[in-house]
């Protein structure tokens, strides 16, 4: 086993006894599966815990990025609750940009965790007035509204966009905030557990993530 179990909602401890998971600040838990370093032997291991859940990141991914981290929420023979995947890379004018996408059911609050705000599921302000952005699943355009920082992010250091895709909520998480402007042309998010040979020639490595 290449993943470690951890806590969808925070970095607290976890343990286990007789098959059920418990936070030591959230009680009883479904498993946040996580690595201590990407490789292609944990993606792999992903790919067989997440089930029901897909596997979204950008493809192709844009050359010189990397997947750094990723993880999904699930029970021993359970479907999975959630997932993510981290990737970063180099762009014009932002630098090394970190781009963190999750997908999850309604009250698991990975979204929240990765995106560094205090409520379990996006706010209110998802579907008021236009979406700012859209990206494109399965060749469908999905309307992302901005969810709002400001309250938890005194850096301002990201930028975090949410709607609703294939019946969950999805969620993209951006740092710096600027990359947010990166969005400006659709980007094409797939389900990569169905890519096969391909990935044998997904990047791994990089810096994961800090929360």
């Amino acid at each position: 086993m290449t993943l470690g179990a951890g806590c969808p909602r925070c970095a607290s401890p976890v343990s286990e006894d007789d098959g059920t998971w418990r936070c030591t600040d959230h009680g009883p838990i479904t498993p946040l599966w996580r690595p201590t370093v990407a490789d292609y032997g944990g993606f792999a291991e992903l790919l067989t815990r997440s089930r029901a859940i897909p596997t979204l990141m950008p493809w192709p991914l844009t050359p010189g990025w990397s997947v750094t981290d990723f993880g999904v929420v699930a029970a021993a023979g359970q479907d999975a609750r959630a997932g993510f995947v981290t990737c970063s890379g180099p762009s014009e004018p932002d630098g090394v940009v970190e781009l963190t996408v999750v997908t999850e059911e309604p009250g698991v609050g990975l979204g929240a965790r990765c995106a560094g705000v205090r409520h379990t599921d996006p706010g209110a302000e998802i579907g008021e007035g236009p979406p700012l952005v859209k990206v494109r699943i399965d060749g469908h355009p999905i309307s992302l509204w901005p969810v709002l920082t400001a309250d938890a992010d005194v850096a301002f250091d990201r930028s975090v966009f949410a709607g609703e895709a294939l019946g969950r909520w999805l969620w993209l998480v951006l740092r710096p905030a600027s990359a947010a402007l990166l969005l400006s042309d659709e980007w094409v998010l797939m389900d990569v557990a169905g890519l096969g040979p391909e990935l044998m020639e997904l990047p791994f490595g990089g810096s994961p993530p800090g929360w």
